[in-house]
């Protein structure tokens, strides 16, 4: 089997080491003709996954029809706000009849659409699943034990072909039939994690971080139950279980942006400091947009949306959420 990789990101580079470590054939494409060229020579992902050596087996390019040839699976790991941009390089024809797997944490900010849903719009009724869960890169790289969960649509084989195909030694896959809840949680839980960096910027504690997770997922939740998702995926791998990895792990660049922010940098002087992309960013005003269009309650969004769009300090949105009405917590 031939898998073609598109996104040479920390994560999609991972995920080419893993399939070729099980032997299969992977070509990874690069976006840049540069750096493709670099990372073929180097054979080290400076950029997104320093100090992995990437095997001379997998064979790297910035040519979307040399990486596309022949493979019978295509794995997305590009910026979910670049996705269109990539699909539209290549013909649907190029998509048909092989498996489509995601691995994209976001939301289109211009359509508010998840990534499948673009994925569907552009290339019609393709055999696609999505790949998410608690899977920081490094780790996975380093060989440490990760579970992730694989979901398509009912009625379909697809999240069982991802889960056949990706399961390792130490990278063990569940699968499940809720791609709207799987794909929601592993782009809105990036919304909490840069609100649990603004709280290490503070110099908060366990408790606020802890109060933020929580009343994070269940923002989550009812925006997710809204358009259509199981809420009880929410509180599994792709929903809790990556919102704590986000929200704790030293390499989780949503969380370390947002404590640059914390801290008292401007949102945009941060994302200017780093040639990675903080998809919570966006998700952040698609989020606020959604809670709009289905009226869905979610004031850590709301507040997290005035901090890195409307110049709100961050104590002003900590102040606001704390002076809220008194409720009932259910």
């Amino acid at each position: 089997m031939k898998i073609a990789i598109l996104g040479d990101g920390g994560w999609g580079t991972t995920l080419a080491i893993l399939l070729s470590d099980k032997g299969y054939k992977v070509n990874l494409w690069s976006a840049f003709s540069d750096y493709a060229k670099y990372l073929d020579e180097n054979r080290e992902n400076i950029k997104f996954l320093p100090g992995v050596r990437i095997s001379r087996e997998i064979f790297i390019t910035s040519d979307t029809k040399k990486a596309m040839d022949g493979a019978d699976v295509i794995v997305l790991a590009v910026p979910s706000q670049f996705l269109r941009s990539v699909i539209e390089k290549l013909a649907p024809s190029d998509f048909k009849d092989r498996l489509v797997i995601s691995v994209i944490k976001g939301i289109e900010i211009q359509t508010l659409k998840r990534i499948s849903e673009v994925i569907e719009e552009m290339l019609g009724d393709v055999n696609i699943a999505v790949l998410s869960g608690p899977s920081i890169a490094l780790e996975v790289a380093n060989g440490i034990p990760t579970t992730v969960v694989a979901a398509s649509r009912p009625n379909t084989n697809f999240a069982k072909a991802a889960q056949e195909l990706f399961t390792a030694d130490r990278f063990r896959v569940y699968t499940s039939n809720d791609i709207i809840g799987v794909e929601l949680g592993g782009a809105l839980k990036n919304i909490i994690a840069i609100a649990a960096g603004i709280n290490d910027g503070l110099g908060f504690g366990s408790n606020s971080k802890a109060a933020l997770m929580v009343r994070g997922m269940v923002e989550i939740t009812r925006l997710g139950a809204a358009m259509g998702a199981n809420s009880q995926t929410f509180w599994g791998l792709s929903g809790m279980g990556d919102l704590i990895t986000t929200c704790v792990s030293p390499y989780g660049r949503n969380r370390w942006f947002g404590e640059e922010v914390g801290a008292g940098k401007k949102p945009q002087d941060v994302l200017k400091e780093t040639s990675m992309v903080v998809e919570g960013y966006a998700t952040t005003k698609a989020a606020y947009e959604l809670s709009k269009r289905y009226k869905t309650e979610m004031p850590i969004t709301e507040n997290m949306y005035g901090v890195l769009y409307q110049g709100k300090k961050p104590e002003e949105a900590v102040s606001g959420l704390m002076a809220r009405q008194p409720k009932s917590e259910n």
